[in-house]
């Protein structure tokens, strides 16, 4: 199959799957969900997506029971029935299926698993994308992957109408605009040879990524530090880096359509290259 859909253990095209109407996920968006990519069948960063994943799931109070182990074999056979080695991995759980209503404790809803596998096309490493800023205004659970996205569904529609690829969210704090993350990326920048991301806090999702970046950056010998920074020091850096699964570790030459970037080619081409090997290192 092409593209692979699971829903509690079915599995069938993606397109010709259905949900039930009360999966709580349809109308509260109750769930949360974790995602990576998989080459030589074998999914990316397994352990760290995971870790998230189950996390989320903690921080949601949904009492997902399906063990690592158990929850690995059912993606696995998403993942077998696909008709490539290669490819995007998707799940998600939401709290289970029952009439709307806002409390939950007193129902016992047992969990809904869904995956998908879909083609996938990592982004080249000498892309370079345009960000355009957008005050962020969503919630403060930003470090659960929850299903709730649609600030991030917005946001992205009006930044590919500027001509760009990515956003990049701020929030006001005492007067400056602080930088938050991307729509569906994390933002890191390179200053003064040292490696800079935001705090790893509420504010933003925990990027894998992003956390295989900084640990690349300190294998390397490029330091590393997690501090809160501002649009404008954002606009300063030396180099602007955009991660995500699709998009490991890309530079950025625009910011709201003015040049950035491009002053420490060396420490970017390092962590590309360490990037690319870890990455095939962990799917071979």
């Amino acid at each position: 199959m092409i593209h692979v859909g699971y829903y509690n253990g079915e599995i069938a095209p993606l397109e010709e799957l259905k949900i039930p109407v009360l999966d709580r996920a349809v109308y509260f968006g109750d769930g949360c969900y974790d995602a990576s990519t998989f080459a030589n069948n074998h999914i990316f960063g397994k352990k760290d997506h995971f870790d998230r994943f189950y996390n989320s799931c903690r921080l949601l109070d949904i009492p997902f029971s399906m063990s690592r182990e158990e929850l690995s074999a059912e993606l696995q056979k998403v993942i077998d029935a696909f008709d490539d080695d290669h490819g995007f991995i998707y799940w998600q759980v939401s709290r289970g299926t029952g009439i709307r209503s806002h409390q939950y404790t007193e129902f016992g809803f047992k969990p809904n698993l869904m995956i998908m596998a879909t083609p996938n096309t990592m982004t080249p490493m000498d892309t370079k994308f345009k960000l355009h800023s957008i005050e962020d205004k969503r919630f403060f659970y930003c470090n659960i992957k929850t299903l709730n996205l649609l600030p991030n569904v917005l946001a992205c529609d009006e930044t590919m109408e500027a001509g760009c690829q990515e956003t990049v969210f701020y929030r006001q704090e005492f007067g400056k605009k602080r930088v938050t993350e991307c729509a569906h990326s994390n933002v890191l920048m390179l200053k003064d040879g040292c490696l800079v991301a935001p705090p790893r806090d509420n504010l933003i999702l925990p990027g894998i990524t992003l956390k295989h970046l900084l640990m690349l950056a300190q294998q390397n010998g490029i330091p590393t530090k997690e501090t809160p920074f501002t649009l404008e020091e954002l606009a300063d850096a030396d180099e602007i880096i955009v991660s995500s699964s699709g998009s490991l570790c890309i530079p950025v030459s625009e910011l709201d359509g003015k040049p950035v970037g491009g002053k420490d080619p060396k420490n970017l081409k390092t962590l590309q290259n360490a990037y690319l090997a870890y990455y095939a290192e962990d799917t071979k």
